[in-house]
């Protein structure tokens, strides 16, 4: 694995262990926030804290070092807003149809359906290692969200979430159509507009605003867990591609579930430390199939 990998490596971890903060600490907000307001702070977060990193930078001379968007990105562009907001309304359904562990299992999805959109649509190259890696890597993800077996079944509800897994994969193959752009101005498009579009749709359907603390609370979760962790992911997909860096990724799960122990006091069962061996190989051999090729 050369510099430039290694690099890679290490942005697509800082942006799991940013995303990772999400799930404890939106827990601790959720009695207080709807999950669907939630959801649009957190990206309005995002955005606004990117835009003010951008004014910093802007004032400091240090913007111009990044290419900006063009017309000729609009469509990507676009599509990544589109489908930024299309996959919470379609998870939040999803949800709410079928039970949460199979919602949880389901949402794994997302790191093969982001690898089977880079190879089928994008034609981005995958190995037979780095198959065997994401399939490990998948497998622990499986695992680690499963707490129930006999819970999980399809349904109507599953569909709707494999839905919006199938958005977030397009989203992700979308992003790595920009990442060679400024991934500040990537994020204060994707968390302004996507919070925005969101925040229009929860209003519409009657939900009201939380107080404001609890708004300022989220819109700093907002900017950690989503602003930093898509810049960094961006950063990552420069050098990794799309599909590698979401097997990399994929370690946010362990990461949220041992900012959970600390938080919540919550002791792993035995298939935590089993997912975490197959996780320790699903990695080793996508590091193997990024050295090799």
């Amino acid at each position: 694995m050369n510099k430039k990998q290694k690099r890679g490596v290490l942005f697509a971890i800082l942006a799991a262990a940013f995303y990772a903060l999400n799930s404890p600490f939106s827990k601790l907000l959720l009695h207080r926030v709807s999950p669907t307001m939630m959801a649009a702070f957190l990206y309005l977060g995002a955005g606004l804290g990117m835009a003010l990193m951008q004014a910093i930078e802007s004032s400091r001379g240090l913007a111009a070092k990044e290419q900006k968007l063009t017309r000729k990105e609009l469509p990507y562009t676009i599509s990544m807003v589109v489908l930024d907001i299309a996959a919470p309304i379609a998870l939040m359904i999803g949800i709410s149809k079928t039970s949460a562990a199979n919602a949880s299992l389901l949402n794994n999805f997302e790191i093969v359906a982001t690898t089977l959109i880079a190879l089928l649509v994008f034609k981005e190259a995958i190995s037979k290692k780095l198959w065997l890696g994401i399939g490990l890597v998948t497998l622990s993800s499986i695992i680690l969200s499963a707490q129930d077996m006999s819970s999980l079944s399809f349904s109507a509800g599953s569909a709707f979430v494999l839905i919006a897994c199938i958005c977030w994969g397009f989203e992700n193959n979308c992003t790595r159509m920009l990442s060679s752009k400024s991934p500040v101005q990537i994020v204060v498009i994707k968390g302004i507009f996507s919070g925005l579009g969101s925040l229009v749709i929860t209003l519409v359907i009657g939900e009201s605003l939380p107080d404001v603390w609890s708004i300022l609370m989220a819109l700093g979760l907002g900017f950690i867990a989503y602003g930093l962790s898509i810049v960094f992911y961006i950063y990552a997909q420069r050098e990794l591609g799309a599909a590698k860096t979401s097997a990399y990724y994929a370690v946010a799960p362990f990461i949220g579930v041992a900012l959970s122990l600390v938080i919540f006091l919550e002791v792993p069962s035995y298939s935590f430390w089993a997912a975490l061996l197959i996780m320790i190989a699903g990695t080793y051999f996508v590091t193997v199939a990024d050295q090799n090729g």
